[in-house]
């Protein structure tokens, strides 16, 4: 009998990638998720079922049988009830049921950069989670991913989303002097390095970066020249350029960039200074993606807040 892996969020974004991988490798999968009905490509292939963290007994056995649990479940602002602190919560509550239920191996998704002393509630959340999975029973692989691209044009936000404003807007603010760093990573880069995670042993930390670092300033150019557009790039405060793409959000029902996410880029917190561990660039991604790219918004209420 094969092996069974739980992955949370296999019908997300970077779920689905693994999932694919472990299918094909023969691995029977279960999925944790907030949509259950929602539609996906695995059919009856998947196990589905809901998350359960106020239950902690029904949670624990949701996971019983398995070997090893993938985690991509976190958010990325607060939204209603789902903030960081109840992320960090829930995640808390995932790793005592796994120790329960008698997972050997955790993978779990970090973020680059994360720190307990950062006032930023995703980093430090992240952090805390870090330490949690380390004072654990589990063995653990921690992947530390700055910014996700592809594989799909139209699948991430940031990139897709900065596209998507440069072909519609005649002017795009960049927050400052556009001088701080970002190292995305493919994401078919991050499901094999998840992958490759889960069949070891050790307990590892690993910064999972793409071989390319623009400053954001260079990014955006990249990704104008890629598209074809002639948008006028100027520095702006980086209040401005928050409120400017908070007005936008109100007209396509989403939250596009926070305070938070501001302060996390131009901290520097989007790269890392060590070898990149994902081989796919960018740059010549772009180009062979450059009619799609940003030809429609990425809403991230859409992909996690709805059910359809």
């Amino acid at each position: 009998m094969s092996e069974t892996h739980v992955v949370t969020g296999a019908f997300s974004y970077t779920g689905k990638y693994v999932t694919r991988r472990l299918l094909a490798k023969g691995v029977r999968v279960k999925t944790l998720t907030h949509h259950p009905d929602r539609l996906n490509e695995f059919g009856g292939q998947v196990e589905t079922i809901p998350f359960d963290f106020d239950q902690p007994g029904k949670l624990t056995e949701s996971l019983r049988d398995a070997t090893v649990l993938y985690n991509t479940y976190w958010v990325r602002f607060s939204q209603g009830d789902n903030t960081h602190e109840r992320a960090v919560a829930n995640t808390r509550a995932l790793i005592r049921a796994a120790e329960q239920a008698g997972v050997k191996r955790m993978v779990h998704i970090s973020i680059a950069k994360p720190s307990l002393t950062s006032p930023l509630p995703y980093y430090h959340g992240k952090a805390v989670l870090e330490q949690a999975l380390r004072e654990s029973k589990l063995t653990y692989a921690i992947l530390r991913p700055t910014v996700l691209f592809g594989a799909n044009a139209g699948e991430d936000v940031l990139i897709n989303n900065i596209a998507w404003l440069l072909r519609l807007f005649p002017a795009f603010a960049i927050p400052g002097a556009g001088d701080y760093k970002i190292q995305p990573i493919y994401v078919e880069d991050l499901a094999d390095l998840m992958v490759s995670a889960g069949q070891a042993a050790d307990n590892v930390e690993v910064d999972a970066v793409g071989p390319e670092i623009f400053t954001f300033d260079e990014l955006v150019r990249l990704i104008a020249r890629t598209v074809g557009s002639q948008a006028v790039l100027w520095q702006a405060p980086p209040s401005l350029a928050l409120m400017l793409a908070q007005v936008i959000s109100l007209f396509v029902g989403d939250v596009m960039l926070t305070q938070d996410e501001v302060a996390g880029l131009m901290g520097n917190l989007l790269f890392v200074d060590s070898p990149p561990t994902g081989q796919t660039r960018l740059s010549e991604w772009l180009q062979k993606n450059a009619d799609a790219v940003g030809r429609r918004y990425s809403s991230e209420i859409s992909r996690h807040f709805r059910t359809k």
